[in-house]
């Protein structure tokens, strides 16, 4: 196996260059960086892990808590934040807390004990529920340094990756009052007692005020058939010309009642959802979205979690991706 000391002496530099030069050390050349890293990997070079852990008191792996990865949304993201990882030349072990409480504390208390060096976290929808969040309070007590993206606790003091889920909502809702003159506009849910889903709803509520229109929102978080609880709100409530779904699944389903009731879309019915780069191919017509960025929130998180994981004094900060309406086929 080649080491670092077979590498300095053919490339004719010392040991701390080669070692600099691989771990991407701004002290180093870009020349002498590559000259070192185009040998090591002609000569399958790899280095020493544990090593490497006893000396710098790092992993180099960083755990991430996700509630799922069948929601699209989080799928993308954990593409950024792995891409980016591999980039940085970070490890990423996946738990998934499966929206319990118990199994998030767990996964915190099973990696904590030194297989990390920080985590990248969306809370369980359990844990933000019950308002339980001394798991990760802990994990920061213990010098872990935490980042969230998304389902935020801003009790919390640590880095956080947000989409501005409060102006997203106002805008799609004032494009649907002000372009599409709607006046009838329903907001669907099935997130609401989330972080994010509870600052949609005041967009939208915002927005609705501003136009001197009366609210609508159906919720349906513990509702077992959200099929058919959309299905007949609509075939009752007729006058509805537009609706707004704040998560990655009503919108969708929306579309698909709509048209059973006979309504034609968007003529009659406009719908703007929640969601990620391919989400329009999933339904017909295709829904226009609140694209969320997930895979950026990937790379963002990832930057400032390495940010923190690699300054003595670190400034806590919120970071804000821009979520961009996209307009398809569900509106005018």
């Amino acid at each position: 196996m080649t080491t670092l000391k077979e590498l300095a002496k053919l490339l004719n530099i010392s040991v701390s260059t080669v070692s600099k030069a691989l771990n991407d050390s701004h002290e180093i050349s870009e020349v002498t960086k590559r000259r070192v890293n185009e040998l090591a990997d002609k000569l399958n070079y790899k280095p020493n892990r544990i090593a490497q852990q006893l000396k710098s008191n790092r992993t180099k792996t960083i755990g991430v808590i996700l509630p799922t990865v069948t929601n699209p949304f989080f799928a993308e993201v954990l593409h950024g934040i792995e891409t980016s990882a591999t980039k940085h030349k970070y490890d990423i072990i996946v738990c998934l807390s499966d929206e319990s409480l118990t199994k998030e504390r767990r996964s915190i208390e099973l990696l904590s004990n030194g297989s990390v060096d920080g985590f990248i976290i969306a809370v369980a929808r359990e844990s933000q529920v019950e308002e339980e969040t001394a798991h990760i309070n802990s994990a920061i007590n213990n010098k872990i340094p935490v980042l969230m993206f998304d389902r935020v606790v801003n009790e919390i003091l640590c880095d956080k990756v947000v989409v501005d889920d409060f102006q997203s909502v106002y805008e799609a809702t004032e494009y649907l009052i002000e372009k599409e003159k709607r006046k009838h506009i329903l907001l669907v849910s099935n997130i609401e007692e989330l972080s994010v889903g509870k600052l949609r709803i005041k967009g939208y509520q915002k927005a609705i005020e501003d136009s001197d229109l009366k609210p609508n929102i159906l919720k349906l978080s513990k509702v077992d058939d959200v099929e058919k609880h959309i299905h007949d709100y609509l075939k009752n409530n007729p006058e509805t010309d537009a609706i707004v779904s704040i998560d990655h699944v009503t919108g969708i389903i929306a579309i698909n009642m709509a048209k059973k009731i006979g309504k034609n879309i968007p003529k009659d019915l406009s719908v703007i959802g929640f969601g990620y780069e391919h989400t329009q191919l999933l339904s017909s017509p295709k829904i226009s979205i609140v694209h969320q960025k997930a895979y950026e929130i990937g790379e963002m998180s990832i930057k400032l979690l390495i940010d923190n994981l690699m300054s003595e004094e670190h400034e806590i900060k919120t970071i804000v991706v821009p979520s961009k309406l996209k307009l398809a086929e569900s509106t005018k």
